[in-house]
């Protein structure tokens, strides 16, 4: 069986990347200022920071059904299935849209998967899928597999600004004057794959960073059972700050030194994921090593 792996922009998998690995990458809109643009296709990541420093009105949307339909129905023609791997139903309509689209096309050779994952988590399950078929698993096992492993994982969001959030309407305008006052740089979660919800606070990004990391070896010792990360996955997501990013990289391969010669992945996080949070934010994942894997 051949079995073709396709994801959406919320993993953060840039297209030249995608043909590296062998998957598509179905690119999700953002509008600014009444324009549609696609990450990595008619828009560079300079324009978009460009767009975001400027306060342009930005917004986003689902992929258009035609789109997902006219990639699928491609595929097939190639492949036997496909798994697709999107954002996270809680977090977008975009994986409901894709299991509509899928019964549609053809409900038994398009696996759609719902495990909760978004950006560097969503990525990594991405690889996994791709791994699983080389050793042999089907469609539906895929499926099965990244599903019954959807809580696996823990996302932390340090953020520069409280501005996107209430634009976005994700909190209330007088929070958002009252951080913006005290100078509160929250540090989010994502609560069970599905809702932002704040985890602690900090007043810089040192103390961003501080939190992050008690978090992570937390997670570690009582979430997963292995205080020294030995059987984990760590990356780090940023929004245009690249070399803050790499330097706090370092800072958790230090918390976790028995992991010292193991790279921690240092990925940019997806345009359409900062258009809600803004630029400037670090960003922690920790995510349990697959048994079948």
């Amino acid at each position: 069986m051949k079995i073709a792996i396709t994801t959406d922009s919320g993993s953060g998998i840039s297209q030249q990347e995608a043909k590296r690995l062998g998957i598509t990458v179905i690119p999700m809109p953002f509008m600014i200022d009444n324009e549609t643009y696609f990450e990595g296709i008619n828009i560079t990541e300079s324009e978009f920071y460009q767009a975001l420093n400027a306060h342009l009105p930005i917004h986003t949307s689902q992929p258009a059904v035609y789109t997902l339909e006219e990639v699928w129905k491609k595929l097939l023609k190639e492949y036997d299935y496909i798994v697709h791997i999107p954002i996270s139903s809680g977090l977008s309509g975009t994986c409901q849209s894709a299991l509509l689209v899928a019964s549609e096309v053809d409900e038994e050779r398009i696996q759609v998967v719902d495990n909760r994952k978004v950006a560097l988590t969503q990525r990594r399950s991405v690889l996994e899928a791709c791994e699983l078929v080389k050793r042999g698993k089907n469609a539906m096992e895929i499926k099965n597999i990244l599903e019954e492993h959807s809580a696996d994982n823990m996302i932390y969001i340090g953020l520069d600004t409280l501005a996107f959030l209430k634009a976005g309407g994700r909190i209330t305008p007088a929070v958002a004057t009252v951080g913006s006052l005290l100078k509160i740089k929250p540090v989010l979660t994502i609560v069970e794959g599905g809702r932002l919800d704040t985890y602690s606070k900090a007043r810089s990004k040192k103390g961003i960073k501080r939190e992050i990391i008690n978090a992570l070896k937390k997670d570690a010792l009582e979430k997963f059972d292995d205080p020294e990360g030995r059987e984990c996955y760590f990356g780090v997501a940023y929004a245009g700050n690249r070399d803050e990013a790499e330097a706090f990289a370092s800072e958790i391969a230090e918390a976790f030194p028995s992991r010292m010669d193991v790279p921690i992945a240092v990925e940019p996080l997806s345009e359409i994921v900062v258009c809600h949070t803004g630029p400037g934010i670090l960003g922690a994942a920790i995510m349990h090593k697959l048994p079948e894997l």
